[in-house]
């Protein structure tokens, strides 16, 4: 029996996944909710209308330019016939091989701790 014939598996034998397009949007809502969101009046009050306007279409184009790059990255090295990356660390790895990989850990965990803090900070600074 071939991979992915069952109906419980994709076709690189996991199990296949149950997301919908309700729940994908839901996540998409609750990690744009946040600082991003909040921060964006206190943006536009700092660069006025017009320069708010541009810069938020232009960071607006590039967000969805790299969506489309790691798109493209999903299944390596053939976006038809390749292995799936399941995130981006792997997608990193097939793509950009083994000390970009590491970079890209590094420089993940290092974004995590770094978000950490500032979170922290701010959460003590409103609370005084």
């Amino acid at each position: 029996m071939e991979k992915g014939f069952n109906g419980h598996f994709d076709d690189d034998g996991r199990i296949r996944r149950t997301g919908t397009l309700m729940s994908a949007s839901a996540h998409i809502i609750t990690t744009v909710v946040g600082s991003g969101v909040l921060s964006l009046s206190w943006c536009f009050a700092q660069l006025g209308w017009i320069t708010g306007i541009v810069l938020l279409v232009a960071f607006a184009i590039i967000t969805w330019f790299t969506c489309l790059l790691l798109a493209d990255c999903y299944r390596s090295p053939d976006p038809v016939t390749g292995t799936r990356n399941y995130n981006y660390m792997q997608a990193v790895k097939a793509n950009l091989g083994g000390v970009s990989y590491r970079f890209c850990g590094l420089s993940q965990y290092g974004t995590q701790v770094g978000g950490t803090i500032g979170y922290t900070i701010t959460s003590a600074i409103s609370m005084a």
